[in-house]
């Protein structure tokens, strides 16, 4: 017995709903969208979102030529120093120079800041001594070498003075801190002028120290 024949049009039809039937059915989902983290706070990105995002900044701060790497350097070698001279007009600690930082060399300053030392006057007197001594006077030049001599010996008491008594406070006060140089590094400042000095006295004369 001969079987009823299918329709084509059925066939097809119902084979194309079955192929639209799963794409229908699939979840729509965005690309660009993470799951939240539990515990990442409200409004804010999730820690591997966070991550991404911060070394997608490291990458675009990163230099890409030479040419630019160098002039990167050259500007925060640039803004160190500003930092550094602003730091030697103020005091400010944190961009002082190496040879300036700490508690002890801040002590040695203001125990020299805050005295008359000679040596400071050694080039005012120093160029007296030199214009005395150019004058075709026999007189004036025997002045000038005597002058000389004293201003020497006046330098050398009053820094060894300086060295006993700075030694003296700095055992007293720092105990236990590296002393190495400090000595060394308030003669330095005596021989300079008071204005000139840097970083700048914050103190006045006779304070304590």
């Amino acid at each position: 017995m001969p079987r009823n024949p299918v329709p084509l049009g059925f066939v097809f039809r119902s084979r194309s709903k079955d192929e639209k039937a799963p794409a229908a059915k699939a979840p729509v989902t965005d690309s660009s969208s993470e799951p939240r983290d539990p515990q990442a706070p409200k409004g804010r990105p999730t820690p591997k979102r966070a991550l991404a995002q911060s070394q997608r900044r490291s990458v675009m701060n990163t230099p890409t030529t030479r040419k630019e790497a160098a002039k990167r350097q050259r500007d925060e070698r640039r803004a160190a120093m500003a930092k550094q001279r602003e730091a030697l007009a103020s005091g400010d600690e944190r961009y002082l120079p190496a040879r300036d930082k700490g508690p002890v060399r801040k002590y040695a300053r203001e125990f020299v800041d805050s005295r008359f030392c000679v040596a400071e006057f050694f080039l005012p007197m120093a160029v007296i001594i030199l214009v005395l001594s150019m004058v075709r006077i026999p007189q004036l030049q025997n002045i000038a070498l005597l002058l000389w001599l004293f201003v020497i010996v006046l330098i050398v008491v009053d820094s060894v003075a300086t060295v006993i008594r700075l030694k003296k406070r700095l055992n007293e006060r720092f105990p236990d801190e590296n002393k190495k140089g400090a000595v060394a590094y308030a003669l330095m400042r005596s021989l300079q002028m008071r204005r000139l000095r840097l970083p700048k006295p914050q103190g006045k004369r006779g304070g304590r120290s």
